[in-house]
């Protein structure tokens, strides 16, 4: 078997298959968590606004809480509880919000509204009257350090550095094309590419509607001073931050797109406009690192996800709109049942097909 992609999805479908049995090699252009996977600051929450993404969600922090173990892992691998917190400034805000964590409530996800003067007793500093309530999960954190998680789903695999330019069906298999002129055969494919995959793809007849989408994170230097221990989002305000266990605090503009030599002085004024307005003891932070990542987006802001109707042996993990890392581990055990011939019932809702269907299940509750 082939899995197309080196980031923690590839990664950790390959962990799965070979777990089950499979002679599996990740192909992988760049190097292992080269993409999104290498940039992303380590986030896994369960407040989300469908059930399709609470599900995979509370599947994923289960094995989350062991990765240590579950990865076998020679440095701890712990994730933080911090909980995230979601400010709303307005009624119509917290509306949306109430409806989401009735939602959430429903999948198992104990989150809930809380007051503002509820917020500022979780937020140390947060401004009470800058909000009218909000919602909270304390279940929800980080890993502080997510690369050493991205390497612990490759420990033992076969990862190959190469690029794959063609996939072509050949007698009941697949016959994977390589940019050194290297043909490949394999029982069957998986394609976890990020935005790379609709390129891979399109040759075959499947048109995925996915996009990349830049994002830009701010970071402080160390700070001893424990300033900020939940993550903060406030939609309305484009903003989010968070401090790390290393003492950086992490702040962005949750809109930030395009030429970062353009942006970034206008994406500091956000975050300086936030910062007034809701954490005011962190008037004082500055960011001297900004970094860039990018998400691999779909229509509906919810991954693609399983087998290639029509191509046999094809399979798609992609699109996660900037929350892969967070679902990995239900992603992996999905698409090795569907590989086994078992597809679960994400894949009704999450399927490569409902794009063409028009049956898009829109995502709100982004960061």
């Amino acid at each position: 078997m082939a899995v197309i992609g080196g980031g923690v999805i590839g990664l950790a479908v390959a962990r799965e298959l070979t777990a089950r049995g499979s002679a599996v090699v990740v192909l992988e252009r760049d190097g292992i968590g080269s993409g999104a996977s290498g940039v992303q600051p380590g986030g896994v929450r369960q407040q989300w606004g469908t059930r399709v993404a609470c599900r995979l969600a509370r599947e994923s922090v289960a094995f989350w809480r062991e990765a240590t173990d579950r990865l076998a892992s020679r440095v701890p691998l712990v994730l933080r509880e911090s909980g995230y917190l979601f400010v709303a400034r307005t009624q119509d805000a917290l509306a949306e919000l109430e409806a989401n964590v009735r939602l959430q409530n429903e999948e198992g996800v104990p989150s809930r509204l809380v007051t503002p003067d509820e917020a500022a007793e979780l937020v140390l500093g947060l401004r009470a009257e800058a909000i009218v309530g909000g919602a909270w999960c304390p279940e929800d954190g980080y890993f502080d350090q997510p690369q050493s998680v991205v390497e612990a789903f490759a420990s033992g695999l076969d990862v190959r550095r190469a690029e794959v330019v063609a996939l072509r069906p050949s007698g009941g298999s697949w016959e994977v094309a390589l940019a050194s002129g290297e043909r490949l055969a394999a029982a069957a494919v998986v394609v976890a590419a990020g935005v790379e995959t609709s390129s891979l793809l399109a040759p075959l007849g499947l048109d995925l509607p996915i996009e990349a989408e830049d994002r830009y994170l701010f970071f402080s230097d160390p700070i001893s001073e424990r300033l900020l221990e939940p993550l903060v989002v406030s939609s309305e305000l484009r903003f989010a931050a968070k401090q790390l266990a290393s003492g950086r605090v992490l702040a962005s503009d949750l809109a930030a797109r395009g030429d970062e030599q353009a942006g970034r002085t206008r994406w500091r004024a956000t975050i300086r406009a936030a910062v007034e307005e809701l954490l005011p003891h962190l008037a004082y932070v500055s960011y001297p690192l900004l970094v860039r990542g990018c998400y691999d987006v779909t229509p509906d802001r919810q991954p693609a996800l399983g087998p290639v109707p029509g191509l046999e042996g094809l399979f798609v993990a992609a699109g996660f709109s900037g929350h892969g890392f967070m679902i990995a581990p239900a992603v992996a055990r999905i698409i090795a049942d569907a590989v086994a011939g078992s597809l679960d019932a994400v894949l009704e809702t999450l399927g490569v097909q409902r794009f063409a269907e028009g049956r898009l299940v829109p995502e709100r509750q982004l960061v």
